[in-house]
């Protein structure tokens, strides 16, 4: 039996022995710079562009649409800031009001700035609509920024009829897909967007590397300035292992991503069929359409923190919402959003199956809620 049962897949996810394996080389032996022009420096340039157009390839862009980032949450404030400066006119940006952190103080400190942002309320099952949208939106809108799967409640967008209407209106249209990436299909050319923001650690690839796609033709300021690195878009020198590991990792997710998705909404059904069957009270939160292996259950006039502390004695990981707020107790940003009753808001936990959860893992997870939470 496993020593412990990790299911917060949404908060961060173990590194793929494929990942591991394609990052080695770059950190011990090819070791070069590939911004230099001698030959030792060619097989790290050849593996950066190589990778660059696997990860393209993954979702359907062209190479010189990916930029390499530190990951999700440097791709938000690159998006939300960058089209920000490039804005002389100081037009207004669009969001939702339970949108990732990254995304939501990177409006905050543009609107410091006198850059105006107005915040779109979810419905009650998490969904931001075209018809919200447009009552809001007009001509002078900049940006649109909507995330395409919530990451406490794992409600899926209409990130294609949003965009669509932003288009309408002459604005650029921006996902945060961070949740999304690697675990179901994205192909940004169906979708129409003109950013995506994506990070490795979120589908087995390593920590501290993300992407963003650009699509070619967007105006956007640069993330940051010195070397000509990522064409003159964000300086620095280039982190090759990471990088190799994100597009192996990328490359395997997608490749299987069929038979995970399958897995999970097996595993899913395991779960809820063992609530269901031991009489426990609860209500899942997101709404019908929701990203696969996440689960935001709510249980009346229970403690969530207390359920995650005693989860976490019997040896299982789970979380009571996003991994990036999880030192506050407060109510999350995302449940008083979707105006979940407190009662049932006090008591949600969010568990994230993963490929490498099984029926076992499952099992001790429904035993232990049962147990804690019946």
């Amino acid at each position: 039996m496993k020593q412990f049962i990790y299911a917060d897949n949404a908060a961060t996810t173990q590194l793929s022995k494929a990942a591991l394996d394609a990052m080695m080389p770059w950190m011990l032996s090819e070791y070069g710079n590939a911004s230099q022009p001698y030959s030792f420096a060619r097989k790290p340039k050849k593996a950066l562009m190589d990778a660059r157009a696997a990860i393209a390839d993954c979702i359907n862009a062209q190479p010189d649409e990916i930029f390499f980032t530190s990951g999700g949450t440097e791709s938000d404030n690159w998006v939300i800031k960058g089209s920000a400066f490039s804005d002389a006119q100081k037009r207004a940006t669009i969001t939702s009001a339970f949108e990732h952190h990254a995304i939501l103080h990177s409006c905050y400190a543009i609107e410091r700035l006198g850059y105006p942002v107005a915040y779109l309320m979810p419905t009650e099952a998490g969904l931001i609509t075209t018809k919200k949208l447009q009552t809001i939106i007009s001509d002078t809108t900049r940006l649109v920024s909507i995330m395409y799967a919530n990451n406490e409640i794992g409600s899926i967008q209409p990130i294609k009829e949003l965009c669509e209407v932003a288009h309408s209106h002459g604005a650029l249209f921006h996902t945060d897909a961070v949740q999304a990436v690697g675990h179901v299909k994205i192909d940004v050319q169906e979708l129409g967007v003109d950013m995506l923001s994506a990070s490795a650690h979120k589908f087995n690839g390593p920590k501290g590397i993300g992407f963003l796609y650009i699509r070619k033709g967007t105006t956007i300021s640069p993330y940051s300035d010195g070397g000509a690195q990522e064409m003159s878009h964000r300086a620095g020198t280039e982190n090759i292992a990471a990088i190799v590991g994100m597009a192996a990792a990328l490359i395997e997710n997608c490749n299987a991503m069929e038979e995970h998705i399958d897995k999970a909404h097996r595993l899913e059904k395991c779960l809820l069929d063992g609530l269901c069957a031991a009489h426990v009270t609860f209500s899942r939160n997101g709404g019908d359409n929701i990203l696969p292996g996440l689960l935001s259950l709510s249980f009346p006039g229970a403690d969530g923190e207390a359920i995650l502390h005693r989860m976490d004695l019997s040896g299982i990981c789970i979380s009571t919402g996003s991994a990036c707020n999880s030192e506050s107790t407060e109510i999350s940003h995302v449940l008083r959003a979707i105006r979940l009753e407190e009662s049932l808001a006090k008591g949600t936990i969010r568990i994230a199956l993963g490929k490498n959860n099984s029926e076992d893992d499952v099992d001790r997870i429904v035993q232990a809620l049962v147990r804690i939470a019946g």
